[in-house]
């Protein structure tokens, strides 16, 4: 019997009240009321159909993302939430997550998320300057901000995360540092702090802002990076940051190349199977077509000349060594298959190797893609 690695699920919520300039995520922007009851039927029947794909295991974290999430009544969360239980094993320490969207309105549901089983909240913020969340596109005010952050903080929730975005139009080293001390502030337990990069097919692509300079930049990350540090926060992937006993556990299962069952429109999912075989499941992307039961797109195998890029593209976005039992374990390949590659990346001071483990370097962090592309396939 294959040892099979943890099970996650993620669940899609595709509509926005207003698109982003810079987001190139499945999400449509709502032109009638939300489907909500509707909707959640039509994501537990999609459940149902990839249910002989987890192999009757157990569900450990639970994601529930967007689009805005928290644009669904709380009746409709309790009916997904019921829904998934009936139908998966689900872990009794769970870490269950849904985005949020900072509005007065759907802060007021935090609690009642909470009552159907919701243990951790991640808040888009972005910013707390109001000049940069109209630039970003923000339907949320800052005062909204921080009002739902300190309703989470309240609720003694398992965890909450802020989102921040930092290289915004025109920011400053200044304005960059106050959006963390802002945060630092508000008591989050974790936080995403990342660049905002210029996606294609987004409004920002066909009309591009103009960004701070690379030096700028720079100094952005090393500052923040240390202010980040000096709070009591620890880095533990590119763009995460958390105080001790905080990290997501969700994401660490992705990162990990853990396993995740994906329902909703677009969702995507990664399976393995009793005899290793690793499957790849993709929704339709459409509300429209995904409501009329059209739910999967496509499914293909990962074959194996493809699973050490997919591994360490994922692997080495984590601050900690990568153990190459763990590459066995979760690839169903030795670490001989890959020792010629991995060869070639420490002789570049990519990554250093112990007789047990692979640690990537500051210098494999800063030319990552260079490192990446000693495991992509030849085939």
């Amino acid at each position: 019997m294959y040892n099979l690695p943890p099970l996650s699920l993620y669940i899609h919520i595709p509509w926005c009240v207003k698109k982003c300039p810079y987001c190139d995520f499945n999400s449509h922007v709502l032109k009638d009321e939300v489907p909500h009851i509707e909707y959640v039927q039509h994501l537990l029947r999609d459940l149902e159909n990839d249910l002989l794909l987890t192999n009757g295991r157990e569900v450990r974290t639970i994601f529930i993302g967007g689009g805005t999430p928290s644009i669904m009544n709380s009746d409709s969360i309790h009916i997904l939430m019921e829904g998934t239980r009936a139908r998966v094993p689900l872990a009794a320490d769970a870490e269950i997550t849904i985005e949020a969207n900072p509005s007065t309105v759907e802060a007021k549901r935090f609690s009642a998320y909470q009552q159907a089983g919701i243990n951790r909240i991640s808040i888009g913020v972005q910013s707390f300057s109001p000049q940069k969340l109209a630039i970003l596109g923000r339907i949320h005010s800052v005062k909204e901000a921080k009002h739902a952050a300190y309703l989470a903080d309240r609720m003694q929730l398992r965890s909450f995360n802020l989102d921040l975005m930092h290289g915004l139009p025109k920011q400053s080293l200044e304005e960059a540092l106050n959006d963390l001390h802002q945060a630092i502030m508000l008591n989050a337990p974790h936080l995403s702090w990342y660049q905002l990069t210029i996606e294609p097919n987004t409004l920002f692509s066909s009309q591009p802002p103009i960004l701070p300079h690379d030096d700028t930049l720079w100094d952005i990350f090393k500052q923040g990076d240390n202010l980040l540090t000096t709070a009591g926060y620890q880095q533990y992937e590119i763009s995460s940051y958390a105080k001790p006993g905080y990290r997501c556990e969700h994401n660490l299962n992705y990162w990990r190349f853990g396993d995740y069952l994906g329902i909703g429109c677009g969702a995507h999912g990664k399976l393995t199977q009793m005899n290793g075989l690793i499957v790849r499941t993709v929704k339709t992307l459409h509300p429209h077509s995904f409501m009329q039961g059209r739910y999967q797109d496509k499914q293909y195998e990962i074959l194996d000349a493809e699973k050490p890029f997919e591994y360490f593209m994922n692997r080495f976005r984590l601050f900690e060594d990568v153990p190459h039992e763990e590459f066995t374990h979760y690839t169903g390949l030795h670490k001989q298959t890959i020792q010629s590659q991995m060869d070639k990346a420490i002789t570049a001071g990519y990554v250093v190797e112990s007789e047990t483990h692979w640690k990537i370097t500051d210098k494999g962090r800063l030319f990552l893609n260079s490192l990446l592309e000693f495991f992509l396939s030849e085939e």
